[in-house]
């Protein structure tokens, strides 16, 4: 009987072991135990619809054993900074595995991330490394980013353009300059307090007459100095004959309405108006030599992420062209983070219609420039209130 009992206890034990090899197995399919991500957005809901509703559930359709939690911590700065704020507290604490794994932030926070090492330079690693070779994927507001991030998507400011009024619109600024004059109160924009759109245009007016971008944008250093020159060139844009508008959507509704002819303006903004019947469906849009700035949104992997591998997998995923085609700029009609040429090749024909027609890929790749520095941008600001 104590045999016999024995028998069973060791058949009972092969059975649990057998049934405990097989359900690893199948939970390390792919080579993975099932994981679930946790990834924070900063931004508006539609970058929490966008992760959670939309890619999340594509990554988990080709990699099942890896879910993906997305929460949102608000637009603007104040998102990216909470984020930040997150793993820099549990840097402090000596957490071992943090409990926000990945992140999307502006390019605002990007130097507080790197000088307290709360995010890893995962680029290198991932399959997709080649095509994160844009502009802002190397430096942000002149902090050197390579390598610590994959650009999700660009938001760019354009001249939107009534070509009822203007059937040959000016190709650069200086060209800007000379039609501005001729046609007085027809350009609209809305300076440097009443949105982005009306900073980038000014940095561009800025990079256009000093000729020295990569100082001002890219590499730096910051010197005064350098400032030296910018009352005349601002004092001559603040003099020309134009109508301060009533911020991004300001421009955008006086450009609908005929108040003004051509202004700057958010490409995403123009295209989103366009969808919903509020802008005339015959405006066009420029980029003009040398080119204006956009904003990047990044992809960021923290340090001490309790699911390293997997936050790296999602960045990678997210710097796939075809996946860049298919949900950045087809489903959302932003301008694509990584190669624009490479991501040109995947998108379908009503997005290259909308968005690379006007503006090609190879336009947006040399013009599409970076905001100034930080302490250029302070400077730039401060000047264009001083001047009279």
């Amino acid at each position: 009987m104590e045999v016999k009992m024995k028998r069973i206890l060791i058949l009972a034990l092969v059975i649990l072991t057998a049934a405990s090899a097989f359900a690893g197995a199948k939970q390390e399919a792919g080579g993975e135990k099932s994981v679930t991500l946790q990834f924070a957005t900063a931004g508006d809901t539609n970058m929490v619809e966008f992760f959670g509703n939309l890619v999340g559930k594509a990554f988990t359709e080709k990699y099942p054993h890896i879910k993906v939690n997305v929460v949102g911590t608000g637009p603007g700065d104040d998102g990216s900074r909470t984020i930040y704020t997150k793993w820099k507290a549990q840097l402090d604490a000596k957490r071992a595995a943090w409990d926000i794994d990945a992140g999307c932030v502006n390019e605002s926070i990007m130097a507080d991330m790197i000088k307290d090492k709360v995010i890893v330079p995962y680029v290198p690693e991932i399959s997709n490394a080649r095509f994160v070779n844009t502009p802002a994927s190397e430096y942000a507001l002149g902090t050197p980013v390579k390598g610590y991030v994959v650009p999700l998507f660009k938001s760019q400011v354009v001249l939107a353009y009534n070509p009822a009024k203007i059937p040959n619109p000016p190709k650069s600024m200086n060209e800007l300059e000379t039609w501005i004059k001729a046609n007085p109160n027809r350009f609209g924009y809305n300076g440097v307090t009443g949105g982005m759109s009306g900073v980038g245009f000014t940095a561009g007016w800025l990079y256009a007459k000093t000729g020295d971008y990569r100082t001002i944008a890219v590499t730096g250093p910051y010197n005064p100095a350098n400032t030296s020159t910018w009352p005349g060139i601002i004092k001559v844009l603040k003099d020309l004959p134009v109508i301060i508008t009533q911020g991004n959507a300001g421009t955008l509704d006086m450009l609908n309405r005929g108040e003004i002819d051509i202004g700057p303006v958010w490409v995403d903004m123009l295209l989103l108006w366009k969808s919903e019947g509020r802008m005339n469906p015959n405006i066009r849009m420029l980029l003009p030599e040398p080119g204006l700035p956009g904003q990047p949104m990044y992809l960021v992997v923290g340090t001490n992420a309790a699911n390293l591998a997997a936050a790296k997998l999602f960045c990678d995923f997210l710097a796939d062209p075809q996946i860049q085609a298919k949900f950045v700029v087809d489903a959302y009609g932003w301008y694509p983070g990584v190669d624009s040429v490479e991501v040109f090749k995947y998108c379908s024909e009503e997005s290259k219609r909308k968005l690379f027609t006007e503006v090609t890929a190879d336009e947006l790749a040399k013009k599409g420039l970076a905001l100034p520095l930080s302490d250029y941008m302070k400077d730039m600001q401060r000047i264009y209130a001083e001047v009279r």
